[in-house]
């Protein structure tokens, strides 16, 4: 969905510019949402020049106080921004391992617009740079790899060590199972004794660490690219993925002040929250963490025991809520946001879940279970936070989402048609589609498997480090599956038919409720609350399907409980007589790898009331935004290396959003 469409390209990006300015764009018709509630065209949903909200919140100011000009005072997000906040260079061991020989600079050369030549030798470029990156290298043996590919003398005596080496040098496949075997003996605890050495490795890691945040200061540029620092903590027990990626609000001269914390100091995340505690205190810089990808963690990223299998207490949950602010629902290994099995009613759960749900990361210790699904993925996770705020009082999994791409090649390549893989041996060749990343439980996934995907949007003030940091940590962000779409959403008690209408839909989004990531107070006598979304497609992609708000909440059983509502649609269709939307269409030339934007609207906006709500039911809403279907990354390879794959492998599938929670709280 994300290659170019050349014919309707001019005219939606004036459309765009349009919208920031003010203007109006034409927008397809769309259906009348349910229950009377009116679905218009995001008209300005994204700008408020007339500084509306700040208005509300102090009465009229006269003419002579407010100014000419209309932007003058006003203070909340009015540009959204794309990054990724997961980006491994060949500092990481296993990224070295596969291959991997681009480091920091070059990553943040190519995600700021440059083009740089791959490490399998294929020159690449983005179609449009990154606002910000994340280079999120494992703390765990950072820059190791390098120094047993040089035969430092201090692991050569080693045999695993010295077989490394030479898988490494030998390159292609061996260098792959050579990068498996790497990452297996992190997640198994069977590391070579010499490569974690204190003596030995210490020095070495503190100096990456320390040439990593020279080269983000060198390339971060405040109001046109930010280079934030950060790091992965690679907790992976038995190879059930527990990673947090923790990003500095600060500079170097802060951050250099420590040595990232690693899994190997612990693998239980409470003693991460500790250690970030105590660099602020030390510092008095700022921390968060980002949970990875729960689908690969056989349960346990939302399992209702600590670290030490003791039930969660009201201070794990206070420090969790307090560290974590954010979740990675998609990125290159699928999508974290559900399951069929665990949402059966939710026609589109099967988004980027094949390959993913034979078992965690390294197909180890068990296989994927039924049992598993309410704690392994991200809703899962949030009605398990419902249920433990009702039974402590506090909400340990109260995250907001973004998503991010996990690639091991320094490339944030993710467009469909420009997919660089995650590793380099999954970097553009006719037979990467069949090359085999995973085995175990007689199940084998395949780089076909692998999504191009995802982005991390975030609301900010400004592209600078610590406005696009303080947005993450009120959870004021989205994740895309890859698409750069626009999407608002707010929630209060006062939004009518006439807000979605409005040129400003911002204005009252501030105004009268608490956008993304916000809680909503709880609710006015006889009021329900009510939620303002639009959405703006990517200039340069696909038409929009529909917009759904999804629901999670406790009923008076204490029973968790989802419902997906179709709120805002395309063109005249109406749900049939099981209450389902009939689908939108499909223009896909799987032999040509195109689709046209003949179908769709370019915006979407509505104001919906929750037709079900109970005040006393704790309950969150997220908005998802569904594109029309487009190519997959493997029709592009199909086409261009001429190669034909097999029926199993989808040739197409429909792109998404996913915006952060807003979360009800009754009285008490």
């Amino acid at each position: 969905m994300k290659r170019i469409e050349r014919i309707t390209q001019l005219s939606i990006l004036a459309a765009a510019m349009l919208l920031a300015l003010g203007g109006r764009a034409e927008a397809q018709p769309s259906q009348p949402a349910p229950a009377g509630e009116a679905e218009v065209a995001a008209k300005g949903a994204f700008e408020d020049p007339y500084g509306e909200a700040d208005r509300a919140q102090g009465g009229e100011p006269a003419p002579q106080a407010r100014g000419y000009s209309p932007y003058a005072g006003r203070k909340y997000p009015t540009r959204v921004f794309f990054g990724d906040t997961h980006n491994h260079t060949s500092n990481s061991g296993d990224g070295f391992a596969a291959g991997d020989r681009l480091d920091p600079e070059q990553a943040y050369r190519f995600a700021r617009g440059e083009e740089v030549v791959s490490s399998t030798g294929v020159p690449a470029k983005l179609a449009r740079p990154l606002d910000f990156l994340v280079i999120s290298d494992h703390a765990e043996g950072l820059g190791l790899m390098a120094q047993v590919y040089e035969g430092n003398q201090a692991f050569m005596s080693d045999p695993t060590l010295q077989r490394w080496n030479e898988g490494m040098k030998a390159g292609g496949k061996e260098a792959a199972a050579t990068q498996n075997e790497v990452t297996k003996s992190q997640a198994m605890g069977t590391l070579p004794p010499p490569i974690k050495d204190p003596k030995v490795v210490g020095p070495i890691m503190k100096s990456v660490w320390q040439q990593y945040t020279a080269t983000a200061e060198k390339y971060n540029e405040p109001g046109r690219f930010t280079a934030m620092i950060g790091y992965e903590w690679t907790s992976v027990p038995k190879g059930n993925n527990l990673h947090r990626n923790v990003l500095f609000r600060d500079a170097k001269d802060k951050a250099d002040q420590v040595f990232p914390f690693s899994a190997w100091n612990s693998e239980d995340p409470e003693k991460l929250w500790a250690w970030m505690e105590q660099y602020e205190k030390k510092t008095g810089g700022k921390l968060l963490a980002i949970a990875h990808n729960a689908n690969l963690s056989n349960g346990r990223m939302f399992e209702l025991v600590d670290f030490a299998g003791k039930p969660l207490s009201k201070d794990y949950a206070e420090r969790r809520a307090r560290w974590e602010a954010l979740q990675e629902i998609v990125q290159t290994k699928g999508a974290s946001e559900t399951h069929p099995l665990a949402s059966p009613n939710d026609e589109f759960a099967n988004f980027g879940t094949a390959g993913w749900e034979y078992g965690n990361l390294t197909l180890t210790d068990r296989p994927l279970s039924k049992e598993m699904m309410p704690t392994n993925y991200t809703r899962g996770g949030l009605l398990r936070g419902l249920e433990q705020e009702a039974k402590l009082g506090v909400n340990p999994f109260k995250f907001g989402v973004v998503g991010s791409t996990d690639v091991h090649n320094s490339l944030t390549a993710i467009d469909e048609d420009n997919f660089f893989g995650k590793m380099p041996i999954q970097e553009p060749s006719p037979d990467r589609w069949e090359h085999v990343s995973k085995e175990g439980f007689g199940k084998t996934r395949y780089t076909w498997h692998y999504m191009a995907a995802g982005y991390a949007a975030v609301w900010a003030t400004e592209n600078t480090r610590e406005a696009i940091w303080d947005a993450m940590k009120r959870r004021e962000t989205y994740g895309t599956s890859g698409t750069r779409m626009t999407v608002r959403f707010f929630g209060g008690y006062d939004y009518s038919a006439d807000d979605a209408k409005s040129r400003y839909v911002a204005e009252a989004g501030y105004a009268k409720g608490v956008p993304m990531g916000g809680d909503l107070a709880a609710a006015p006598a006889g009021k329900p609350p009510t939620f303002l979304v639009a959405a703006l497609k990517d200039p340069v992609g696909a038409n929009l399907d529909r917009v759904q708000i999804v629901k999670g909440w406790i009923d008076a059983a204490g029973q968790a409980q989802e419902k997906i509502y179709d709120v805002a649609w395309s063109a005249d269709r109406k749900p049939g007589a099981d209450g389902k939307l009939p689908p939108v269409g499909d223009t896909v030339d799987v032999e040509r790898a195109t689709w046209t934007n003949t179908i769709g609207a370019t915006e979407l906006a509505t104001v919906w009331t929750d037709p079900d709500f109970q005040p006393s039911q704790r309950a969150f809403y997220y908005a998802r935004v569904i594109e029309i279907p487009t190519p997959r990354w493997t029709a592009y390879d199909q086409v261009r290396f001429g190669v034909k794959m097999s029926p199993e492998v989808p040739m197409k599938h429909q792109e998404r959003a996913w915006t952060s929670p807003i979360w009800y709280t009754p009285k008490g």
